[in-house]
């Protein structure tokens, strides 16, 4: 008799177990499952917005997209067709001079704060780096336009190309610097036991290791710097002939896209459209050029 309920209540303990297991398993299966609805949810909710307006910009801009578009120049009020091809070279003049001042200054920046800025100057760096990530871009206008056009006495490229640059400068040195903190340490030790300088070790190779995430944070700085119009009636004003003088006003597609936009008339507003399909390509594309040449060849 004490051997029967013996046995009955290691059996009922053993159910009890396999019970109690029975029901983590269904309750862990269940916050996985809702979770990972939740997080396919937000992917869907942050990607239906980008997709609205892809295909918004395409429906809207096919109207005007054709070759007399890319090398043509704009035409006056009731004359019909006409290009912004002076927009599109002028934006990629002022990208270029913004990237060729924001960039070096950006990834050297990074470099000195990844490596050599565990200190209170380098702490004030990083924290002026993420406050002027945040100003707004008017902002940067207005303090390009005092500091660049008032002494020159005139607009130019090249004083839009100065915003651009303020613009790009503290994602590309924030990128930079978290990017080269990834790198092992062991990469360091052994350049150093081979007799490199340290700041060799860090231009040759911890630069290198980590350009692959600095490309992206060069994109970023691109993207948001093409897409800018604030900074560009502060500086490089806009011109509605062909100019290449980087020390004189110079067209962009924003500007062109702001200036459109807001007109009465129907044929500038389509135009508008088309500008900014073009922007969006653009972008698209030197994203696609930068993740070719820093792709990995294994």
């Amino acid at each position: 008799m004490l051997r029967q309920e013996f046995l009955y209540g290691v059996l009922k303990k053993g159910g009890a177990v396999l019970v109690n297991k029975r029901l983590n398993f269904i309750r862990r299966k269940s916050t996985n499952y809702v979770m990972l609805s939740l997080t396919f949810l937000s992917v869907v909710i942050a990607v239906i917005p980008l997709l609205f307006i892809f295909y918004y910009t395409i429906s809207k801009g096919f109207t005007y997209l054709n070759l007399d578009f890319f090398i043509s120049m704009p035409k006056p009020v009731g004359q019909e067709g006409g290009g912004m091809a002076n927009a599109i070279i002028g934006t990629f003049i002022l990208i270029g001079i913004g990237g060729a001042i924001g960039l070096p200054v950006g990834i050297f920046a990074g470099i000195y704060l990844a490596e050599f800025g565990n200190n209170k100057f380098g702490s004030t760096v990083r924290f002026l780096a993420d406050v002027l990530s945040g100003i707004p871009s008017i902002v940067v206008g207005v303090v390009a336009y005092t500091i660049v056009v008032l002494p020159m006495h005139h607009f130019s490229a090249f004083a839009g190309g100065v915003a651009l640059a303020i613009l790009m400068i503290p994602t590309v040195t924030r990128t930079t610097e978290e990017m080269i903190r990834l790198v092992p340490h062991s990469y360091r030790e052994a350049g150093l036991a081979l007799g490199i300088p340290k700041w060799k070790t860090s231009l040759v190779i911890i630069l290198k290791s980590a350009w692959k995430g600095i490309a992206t944070g060069i994109l970023l700085a691109i993207a948001r710097a093409a897409g800018e119009t604030a900074p560009l009636l502060f500086t490089a004003l806009g011109n509605r002939f062909w100019s290449t003088k980087i020390f004189q006003p110079i067209a962009s597609l924003t500007v062109y896209i702001y200036d459109y936009a807001k007109s009465p008339f129907t044929e500038w507003n389509e135009q508008a459209w088309t500008a900014s399909l073009i922007l969006i390509a653009l972008i698209s594309i030197i994203s696609l050029l930068f993740k070719i040449l820093t792709r990995s060849k294994y």
